[in-house]
């Protein structure tokens, strides 16, 4: 079966709507997946792109070109195709200053974004927006392909007191929005005030897995290889909050979790009694070469993805949380902050938007009586977001 190719909102500004930049002075917020259809850089296209001048570059977290770890601070730099500044928004500063927009006609965001609401890309975004809302310079915002798709949505609405550098605003762990309908989403709801444009996809359905889109994977970040990675991430993150190995310095980065005093066919045999839906845990071994437990070996599971329209992935990052302390109560531990710019909440609290699932799981509570306890809010959230919608 031939599959059909979307075209993303970099394809589509570039062959199509040219016509937003011409005359325009402009800064780019991009990184490493930012690419078009033929893997060309949105860097090197639009510094090409006749009747308009790419001004300054702007980069998120990991930077520009993805080589920096999780939580490593990004410094300026410089673009050594283009010769353009770039303006970190990730450590000290994770906006653009007045003086960084004040010269600019609109500022672009073309940013691939993994479907789940710690992913930092999108606050970057939305920090951004509310400082050219005050700065009066319009964004355009290049619609991008949700990897999980459009459709199932997943978690807790968070509390808004829990808001963090993972979480400004509160969205369910697996949002089912791309980043240009959450950019429509942000700015009505929560008052953003940014005079904002989105150039939506040519192509593209909310039933779509990645691998429906015929689109080249670019990992936006070191540790998101495969698509794969996000489809267990809305789980695999919540393993952050402790200390356990959520795989990081190892080739399955959210796949692999395990930690050294963790028996890895005891972890194993008591997640795969929960039958949980469309995923299944094999017994596995491995040392992360650096991060948690670097160069020690660690027992645990790799999570197989059996049917992804049935899996549950935050679900199935709880259960792998709830089964290590089962397993190891007196090893097991919450991280502890500073996390993500925050040092006063545990990591785990401002990853799940509140401290109500962590004392559940420390009083033993059954993870369908947890999930049955977010069922009201998340059927509200559906509702609010239904008028941001793009796509069939």
């Amino acid at each position: 079966m031939r599959v059909r190719r979307v075209a993303s909102g970099l394809d589509v500004l570039v062959r199509r709507r040219a016509a937003l930049l011409r005359g325009k002075r402009f800064a780019l917020l991009a990184h490493q997946a930012s690419v078009d259809g033929r893997l060309q850089h949105a860097v090197t296209l639009l510094a090409d792109l006749p009747g308009a001048r790419l001004a300054r570059l702007f980069a998120p977290e990991h930077g520009l070109w993805g080589a920096a770890q999780d939580h490593a601070r990004v410094g300026r730099s410089r673009d050594p195709v283009t010769g353009l500044p770039v303006e970190s928004l990730y450590g000290p500063r994770r906006a653009p200053t007045p003086a960084r927009l004040h010269d600019l006609d609109v500022l672009l965001v073309d940013l691939q974004d993994v479907g789940a609401r710690y992913y930092t890309f999108v606050w970057t975004m939305a920090l951004t927006m509310r400082a050219c809302g005050r700065a009066g310079v319009p964004l355009i915002v290049l619609d991008r392909p949700n990897p999980l798709g459009g459709v199932a949505v997943e978690g807790n609405v968070p509390d808004p007191a829990f808001a963090s550098f993972v979480g400004l605003y509160p969205l369910p762990a697996r949002h089912g929005m791309t980043i240009g309908e959450l950019a429509r989403y942000l700015n009505s709801e929560h008052a953003l005030g940014c005079a904002l444009t989105v150039v939506p996809m040519s192509g593209w359905r909310r039933a779509m897995a990645w691998e429906d889109t015929g689109l080249q994977w670019v990992a936006p970040s070191p540790n998101m290889p495969t698509p794969d990675t996000a489809r267990v991430y809305p789980g695999g993150c919540l393993i952050e909050g402790s200390n356990l190995s959520e795989g990081r310095g190892t080739t399955r980065p959210f796949e692999w979790v395990g930690a050294p005093f963790l028996d890895a066919h005891r972890y194993a045999e008591l997640l795969n009694a929960q039958r949980l839906p469309g995923v299944h845990f094999r017994p596995a071994r491995f040392a992360p070469t650096f991060h948690k437990w670097a160069g020690r070996l660690c027992g645990g599971v790799q999570v197989h993805v059996t049917d992804r329209d049935r899996f549950r992935p935050f679900v199935t990052g709880l259960a792998l949380l709830a089964a290590a302390r089962r397993l190891a109560p007196r090893r097991f531990a919450w991280r502890r902050p500073p996390y993500e710019f925050e040092r006063r909440r545990l990591p785990i609290d401002i990853l799940c938007g509140t401290e109500v699932i962590r004392l559940a799981l420390e009083r033993g509570t059954a993870l369908g009586e947890i999930e049955r306890g977010w069922r009201r809010s998340l059927e509200g959230w559906r509702r609010m977001r239904a008028p941001y919608l793009l796509y069939p």
